[in-house]
């Protein structure tokens, strides 16, 4: 037997009926004789009335304090879990990050996990306790809560299992698996037995919504075994690994991303040098974008459009703005309207024919494409928001029902 670390999504966690079911998992792994480290995330939709609330006191709350607010969801689920293995006569401890010692940077609301202190978790090992964790959350130098973004618990389970080097990390969602698309908007997608690590860093980075993509990136990088399965049905998921590549395109999946937004600073003078100070200055204030495309100067002038998380939006405005007479740009223009669709799999841009086969498919749906960007295992397309959803299925109907 070995060490589990399983995590568990709101989802699965949303009542007392499920959080008794989750019990169950948990036992059952325990009673086979492994070592079991539990992470779970907020009950259901607690994360986002957390936030309500927040926005009636004050909607522009610092980040500090909603942190401070929101690590309370996980807790709360800890607590709730730990109660129900109590009953069920078994030695369990619930851990909030501190307690545990997941040590993090101190970028309030997108915090990244620094190190993991392992003394207290081992401790209640080897008196084989279950160990229950708040993910979501770590603390750091100065003792204050942060949390890790949206999907963060996933991160923490991630972690966890990489610190104590655990035989698997199983992440218990409301699906049975990595799907070729979400199932939600194409019925007939078809579930996968394994996908690699690169593949499933594409489609969590374009908005898949099954894993948090550092976590995939921290798999990645430990060598964790991953596993996507239904808290639901007992039955076997998706496994996350190494997978052996061969020179042929295999597609993996498609997934689509309606949290950005696009902005553009038109009229920029065309000297070496200007995207680098527009990007150092939206780096250093934590603002991370995606798709970037510059035009071609014309009359000493270019623009530059680039991709942007929907919540950053306000934040880059006002800090561009204010450095508008050191960068010389004529305006910014820009639109929350907008989706991004992303086909994932090996050997894209090695087989000239799925480029074609992707537009050709956007084209008999009568979709317009507003930019374009590739890498060796994606080929992701800007879209207006409402013509997302029509695009993935028509670029899934050619690519996995043709």
């Amino acid at each position: 037997m070995g060490l589990i670390v399983q995590k568990f999504g709101g989802s699965s966690v949303k009542d007392a009926a499920h959080i008794r079911n989750v019990a169950q998992i948990i036992a059952q792994a325990y009673e086979a004789g492994n070592d079991v480290i539990a992470v779970l995330s907020a009950q259901g939709d607690t994360t986002d009335d957390l936030i309500r609330k927040a926005n009636e006191i004050n909607d522009h709350g610092s980040k500090r304090e909603m942190d401070m607010l929101l690590s309370v969801g996980e807790q709360v689920s800890i607590a709730l879990c730990a109660m129900a293995l109590e009953k069920m006569g078994l030695p369990v401890v619930s851990l909030a990050a501190w307690q545990v010692g997941i040590f993090s940077t101190n970028v309030h609301t997108d915090a990244r996990i620094r190190r993991i202190d392992e003394e207290r978790v081992r401790t209640e090992l080897d008196r084989r306790r279950i160990v229950l964790v708040a993910g979501f959350q770590g603390v750091d130098r100065q003792g204050d809560i942060t949390t890790l973004g949206r999907g963060g618990s996933d991160t923490s389970a991630v972690a966890l299992a990489a610190a104590f080097q655990a035989d698997c990390c199983q992440i218990y969602t409301d699906v049975d698996g990595v799907y070729t698309t979400d199932p939600r908007i194409v019925p007939n997608a078809k579930k996968l037995d394994v996908i690699s690590y690169d593949e499933m860093l594409e489609l969590a980075s374009q908005g898949a919504n099954v894993l948090h993509n550092r976590s995939v990136e921290l798999a990645k990088k430990y060598q964790v075994k991953l596993e996507v399965l239904s808290s639901l049905e007992r039955k076997p998921g998706t496994q996350i690994r190494e997978v052996a590549q061969v020179e042929k395109t295999n597609i993996a999946g498609i997934a689509k991303d309606t949290s950005i937004a696009c902005m553009a600073l038109v009229g920029l003078e065309h000297n070496p040098g200007i995207a680098f100070q527009v990007f150092d200055l939206l780096s250093r204030n934590h603002i991370n974008v995606d798709i970037i495309l510059q035009s071609i100067g014309r009359a000493g002038t270019k623009d530059i459009t680039f991709t942007l998380h929907k919540k950053d939006l306000e934040d880059a405005e006002e800090i561009l703005l204010e450095r508008k007479d050191v960068l010389k740009f004529d305006h910014l223009e820009t639109t929350e309207r907008i989706g991004k669709v992303s086909l994932v799999g090996t050997g894209l841009l090695s087989n000239s024919g799925v480029a074609a086969k992707m537009f050709e498919a956007l084209y008999e749906a009568n979709i317009n494409i507003q930019m374009i960007n590739t890498s060796e295992i994606r080929m992701s397309v800007l879209l207006d928001e409402e013509d997302v959803d029509p695009a993935v299925r028509a670029i899934h109907a050619k690519f996995f029902q043709d």
